[in-house]
């Protein structure tokens, strides 16, 4: 996947952010999001959270993935249950059931694709929710922040080269609003599981 810049400047993806901006802001201002980026955020908070992201990649890994498989040529690299796990065992936090968080879709490659531009975009945003949670004494050694350390310091290149097969694919497929229906169903759908969870 190349990233040039005609492509990365794509209409689509300014139409996309643009059209999920609501969805996007409701979703960081749940309490349960609000916590992990609080300067009075408690072990329990981001443990909390971690259980709660293990739903939504276990489903994506689950459902989205296997219909992603060989258009997406380093879709492999891109999965994030085990690294949740890896954290979830350092703070000795056993899961012992999970929710299912994409029920009630009728999955498409681009609806598909729609749902990985919010679980991508999250893995950027996460590189700044680790600057907060890095200051807890237990997190500080680079332990137990697996998740959000993303893909370390290539977090910036993969969300480009996302966007680059992303601006492609709607391109070559005209696809743009199932795309945008994807992302919104994504952020709604994460919405939903949190609130419906909310302690």
């Amino acid at each position: 996947m190349s990233t040039t810049a005609s492509t990365i400047s794509s209409g689509f993806l300014n139409d996309i952010k643009t059209q999920t901006a609501d969805s996007h802001t409701k979703l960081e201002r749940l309490p349960v999001s609000a916590s992990i980026i609080s300067p009075d955020m408690k072990l329990e908070d981001y443990t909390f959270y971690l259980s709660l992201m293990h739903d939504v990649h276990k489903d994506t890994e689950e459902l989205v993935f296997p219909l992603l498989s060989g258009i997406i040529e380093d879709l492999e690299q891109r999965k994030k249950k085990q690294l949740i796990e890896d954290d979830l065992s350092y703070l000795n936090y056993t899961k012992t059931s999970s929710a299912k968080v994409f029920q009630d879709a009728k999955l498409t490659v681009p609806f598909a694709v729609g749902i990985l531009y919010v679980m991508e975009g999250s893995t950027l945003g996460g590189r700044f929710i680790l600057k907060n949670v890095s200051t807890f004494p237990e997190l500080s050694n680079g332990k137990g922040v697996s998740y959000f350390n993303g893909y370390g310091d290539k977090t910036g290149s993969f969300w480009k080269a996302f966007l680059n097969f992303m601006a492609q694919y709607e391109e070559e497929h005209n696809c743009g609003d199932e795309i945008i229906e994807g992302a919104k169903y994504a952020f709604d759908s994460i919405y939903n599981h949190f609130e419906s969870v909310q302690r």
